[in-house]
């Protein structure tokens, strides 16, 4: 029988929510970033430095400890804004590596295998598949930021004789607040990135170049144009000041090099949209190859 003759009738059957295709996307994209040693191998080195934490809360709040160890004296080891300022920013920095590592995974190997088209021919939009990679990627991330440096203000405030809790609060939310912020700009940028990059090695020396290179653009600025503006284009300063001033600790940058959290906050704003943009540009339905 001849093609035309086929009578073809669209589907009447039980269709999916739309949360659980999203679902479908973000669990595969999990598989594959936890189907590599490497992967694994980063996040137990990323959990290092929340075993040296955890070892010096308890320290601090064990007398037995302290008088054996310290020798009684802990005065340089304060459980304060600063200690937690500290984890924040070892743990946020080794989440850029982990991004760098695992964002090229989630998108370059489907644009290197012209998987897109088949992907997006299926009842998933474009944001819906951007978004489940997305959750993928910001779920790993939690997992050597915000949630073990949580886990260790709990621990804290458990074993501490004062009540500290209670008293330290705005900490967790700085915590958890600069934690959340900073997982979001990277998996943008690194999803974005890997969009454009279908080579895997290029593509994460993309991940840590983006942030690096205008870092040093922004300090030559700087320093030629004797104006605190350069700072804008470097990334670990802005997000230094932002997670001091989220967990209530002192600028440490000297007067009058301070830049003001809203436009901090914009310049991020418009790197996410940069890279939502780049996002839109790139993640197609169809390929167009010219001759």
């Amino acid at each position: 029988m001849s093609v035309f003759k086929h009578e073809y009738r669209a589907y009447t059957g039980p269709v999916t929510s739309l949360p659980s295709r999203i679902g479908v996307i973000a669990r595969y994209a999990l598989a594959e970033a936890w189907s590599s040693k490497i992967t694994w191998a980063l996040l137990i080195a990323s959990m290092l430095p929340i075993v040296v934490f955890l070892i010096l809360i308890y320290l601090v709040n064990n007398p037995i400890a302290r008088a054996l160890i310290l020798r009684g004296g802990s005065a340089h080891l304060d459980i304060d804004a600063s200690f937690f300022f500290r984890l924040l920013a070892t743990q946020c920095w080794l989440a850029l590596v982990l991004t760098a590592w695992v964002a090229p995974r989630l998108v370059s190997f489907d644009l290197a295998d012209n998987a897109l088209p088949i992907l997006l021919s299926h009842p998933i939009s474009r944001f819906g598949y951007v978004l489940g990679k997305f959750i993928a990627l910001f779920w790993v991330l939690s997992l050597v930021t915000w949630i073990p440096c949580l886990l260790l203000f709990v621990y804290q405030g458990y074993t501490s004789p004062l009540p500290w809790f209670g008293a330290n609060l705005r900490i967790a939310a700085g915590v958890l607040a600069g934690s959340v912020l900073w997982i979001a700009l990277l998996s943008i940028l690194g999803l974005a990135l890997s969009a454009w990059v279908k080579w895997r090695m290029v593509a994460t020396g993309g991940i840590f170049g983006a942030v690096l290179i205008p870092a040093g653009v922004g300090g030559v600025g700087t320093a030629i144009l004797r104006t605190k503006w350069g700072l804008l284009l470097n990334l670990p300063v802005m997000m230094s000041q932002l997670w001091q001033r989220l967990i209530g600790v002192p600028d440490s940058i000297p007067i009058g090099r301070e830049i003001p959290s809203a436009a901090i906050v914009t310049m991020l704003v418009l790197i996410c949209l940069v890279c939502v943009f780049m996002l839109n540009a790139r993640i197609r339905a169809r390929e167009v190859v010219r001759g």
